[in-house]
Parts: structure tokens; C-alpha cells; sequence
């Protein structure tokens, strides 16, 4: 099994002059490089407009894409070193993903979903339930372990997704539009459990393009023509 270092004293995220071309013809600047450092325990919002190059942050955030220039340290881990096996590794130990749509499957229950996150995380299988429960009650589903998706109102179906994605234990927790589906109460209980989880000391960084959303983080990081900026929100999202 692949051992990776001690996290504890490193940013969880740190771009140097990280940037993505794809090779066409012709090529594609989609992310230009950029820098960017993401400590423990912040809440990073990333805003932009449709097309900005926020799907192409979280691919490469995410261990999706590899950089073609740059360098991608997550944890101090410098991502560019890694076999595919340990990309593959070091993603799911260390990155939980939420993303717009939930990604559950039908037939099976909230508990049941969580545990398939661990099905390939080398938790042993008479260990799933219990860290799946544990999960469910973290975000506040600790009544509803045994329900079935098609019968969960889509707040609690994105807090499946959300235990699903903490399950792991990961050092940072990525969201893609996660309050995109919802509707405004459902919506602002996510970000409510977003928040109180940010609170308890883990990495938050959410993608978003509402700029009422990207105001709920500590700090926002723009993203216009797969360029990188801090200080100055996106506007026309």
C-alpha cells in the first residue's frame, strides 16, 4: 500500500505557476498559469461565469488532469511525481468531492451509499457500516441511515453526498455548485453544514457561479478566461 507523508505542516493545496494547454490542433490554454495557496482549515469560494475555467480548476485540484506546466503540491506532496496508481491513491485518501448532482443510487440506502466510498479505500468491510453511520450523523442524518434516495427531499440527498465525501477522512473537501439543484432553504442548509464542518477544522474550497454563494467563503478566488485572481469578484455570473 502507498504511504504518504504527515499533512499536518503543509498547505493542502499550493499551485506554483500551475497552468493546463490542451494539445488541439490547434492548442487550448484552458487554465493559464497560476498560483495559489490553499492553508488547513480555510474556506476558499472560486467564482466565475460559465466557461471561465472553473471545471478545469477543480479537474486539476481534484488529481483529475495533470498540469502540462507547473507545480501541484497537495498536502507537500508534489502531485507531477506520482505514478497514475498513486495519483489514484492519494485522491482518495485525501479528497472528498460534492458535486451539483448527487450521484446516488437509487435502490440504495443512505447508509449504503456512503459505504461504497470505502469500497476501494481499503476499509475492511466490517468497518464500513459503523464509519458510515458515524458520517450520516455528522451531517445531521443520523435518523435517516436506512432511507432510500427517492424518498429524501434533495437537502438531505446532497448530505448523503456530503457524508459520503467526509467518510474517507479527507484533508480537503471540494464542491462543485453543490447548492445548484436546491432550492433556497435546502440551499442555505447546505452551506449552513458547510460551514460548521469548515468550523470543526476542515478545508473547504467550493466552486460556485452565484456570487451570493462565493461571499459565504472566508476568502473568494476568481476565475475569468482560465486566469486565476484574488481580491476581485466575477461579475455577470
Amino acid at each position: 500500500m502507498t504511504e504518504f507523508p504527515d499533512a499536518s505542516e503543509s498547505p493542502v493545496i499550493e499551485f506554483r505557476q500551475v497552468g493546463l494547454t490542451y494539445p488541439g490542433p490547434p492548442p487550448f490554454e484552458a487554465f493559464r498559469p497560476s498560483d495559489l495557496t490553499v492553508r488547513k482549515g480555510e474556506f476558499i469560494t472560486v467564482v466565475g461565469p460559465s466557461g471561465s475555467g472553473k471545471t478545469t480548476f477543480l479537474n486539476i485540484a481534484g488529481l483529475l488532469d495533470t498540469p502540462t506546466r507547473g507545480t501541484f503540491l497537495l498536502d507537500g506532496i508534489d502531485t507531477s511525481m506520482l505514478k497514475d496508481t498513486e495519483r489514484t491513491t492519494l485522491r482518495g485518501r485525501r479528497i472528498g468531492f460534492v458535486f451539483q448532482a448527487f450521484h446516488l443510487l437509487p435502490h440504495r440506502s443512505a447508509r449504503e451509499n456512503v459505504e461504497l466510498a470505502m469500497v476501494y479505500s481499503g476499509t475492511s468491510r466490517r468497518e464500513r457500516p459503523g464509519r458510515a453511520r458515524e458520517a450520516l450523523v455528522r451531517v445531521g442524518l443520523g435518523h435517516r441511515t436506512d432511507a432510500l434516495p427517492t424518498r429524501m427531499s434533495g437537502g438531505e440527498r446532497q448530505r448523503v453526498a456530503i457524508a459520503r465525501a467526509l467518510v474517507g477522512r479527507p484533508s480537503l473537501l471540494l464542491c462543485d455548485e453543490p447548492t445548484g439543484n436546491l432550492d433556497t432553504g435546502n440551499a442555505e442548509a447546505v452551506l449552513q453544514l458547510l460551514e460548521n464542518l469548515n468550523s470543526s477544522g476542515i478545508t473547504v474550497v467550493l466552486i460556485t457561479h452565484d456570487l451570493a454563494v462565493a461571499a459565504r467563503g472566508r476568502r473568494t478566488v476568481s476565475i475569468k478566461d482560465g486566469a486565476l485572481s484574488e481580491g476581485d469578484q466575477v461579475g455577470g455570473c
